[in-house]
């Protein structure tokens, strides 16, 4: 059976993405990248909440494919969560047509490697407090924000979580992946 994992690169004051929006403050650097590539060279299925998806979507198509980050973000195929898009463009995108928990269940009976959440808050709420998610792997990035959006702003309960392994790279970026304990 397929594992969901959920990655998201947060700011040590817990923010996913500061004022507007924006990530620009993300450190990118040659770990990060081959951190990324492994993880993408590892999953089946990106996972998408509309506003992560048009972000991705308006910036990777564009990214020659002599990159290999790129490459896998145009061929991986792509499941999109909207209430509000009617199309997607993006190679091998799909919006989700059940719900999210029938949508998961479904590629995760589907033999392969895995799944990859790539969202925001919303996306990331919805998938723990339905206990979707098998591993949370959050890069801490070494800057503090000051305001934003947190990335669990939306969860109702306490999530427990067990510490599985940990990467720090030369950037300041730390990778921590875990897993969440049932209750």
């Amino acid at each position: 059976m397929r594992k969901v994992i959920f990655n998201i690169s947060i700011s040590l004051d817990g923010y996913f993405e500061g004022p507007d929006h924006n990530i620009d403050w993300h450190i990118v650097d040659d770990d990060l990248n081959a951190y990324s590539l492994e993880l993408l060279q590892n999953i089946d299925v990106l996972i998408f909440g509309r506003r992560i998806y048009e972000l991705m979507a308006g910036y990777w198509p564009a990214v020659t494919d002599d990159n290999p980050i790129a490459k896998e973000m145009n061929e991986t195929p792509k499941l999109v969560f909207s209430r509000s898009l009617k199309t997607v463009e993006w190679k091998n995108s799909q919006l989700a047509s059940g719900s999210i928990a029938d949508e998961v269940a479904r590629l995760k009976q589907i033999h392969g490697d895995g799944l990859l959440c790539v969202g925001g808050s919303e996306l990331a709420s919805a998938f723990l407090e339905q206990g979707l998610v098998d591993e949370v792997r959050v890069i801490l990035v070494p800057i503090l924000l000051g305001k934003g959006k947190p990335v669990f702003g939306d969860i109702k309960r306490r999530h427990e979580l067990k510490l599985l392994w940990t990467k720090k790279f030369e950037s300041g970026n730390i990778i921590m992946a875990y897993e969440p304990t049932p209750r």
